[in-house]
């Protein structure tokens, strides 16, 4: 269960990646306008359902998106939710 593992889809100028992980849904993306995006990393969100939420352990206390990922960063973000949930993560189109 990393990164690689998984495949990117196109968004805006870069790419973007949705993990489900049973009620929560990991968000990967790289483009101009992530944090990170223009130097080649990676910004992550963590949604429930369609709301970006705190996740503690993956995103600060108040923030909702973490940014400036390497894809070991992010490799550790995936192990962590899978951690936390215990699901196997699925690429989806779109969280559930």
């Amino acid at each position: 269960m990393k990164l690689s593992d998984f495949t990117f889809k196109p968004l805006y100028d870069g790419v973007q990646m949705l993990l489900q992980f049973d009620t929560l849904c990991l968000s990967i993306v790289q483009h101009s306008l992530s944090y990170g995006g223009k130097a080649g990393l990676y910004e992550i969100a963590v949604m429930n359902e369609t709301h970006q939420i705190e996740l503690p352990g993956v995103t600060k206390e108040g923030d909702t998106v973490k940014g400036y990922l390497t894809e070991s960063d992010v490799n550790a973000i995936i192990k962590k939710m899978h951690t936390l949930t215990r699901a196997i993560p699925k690429q989806v189109t779109a969280c559930l």
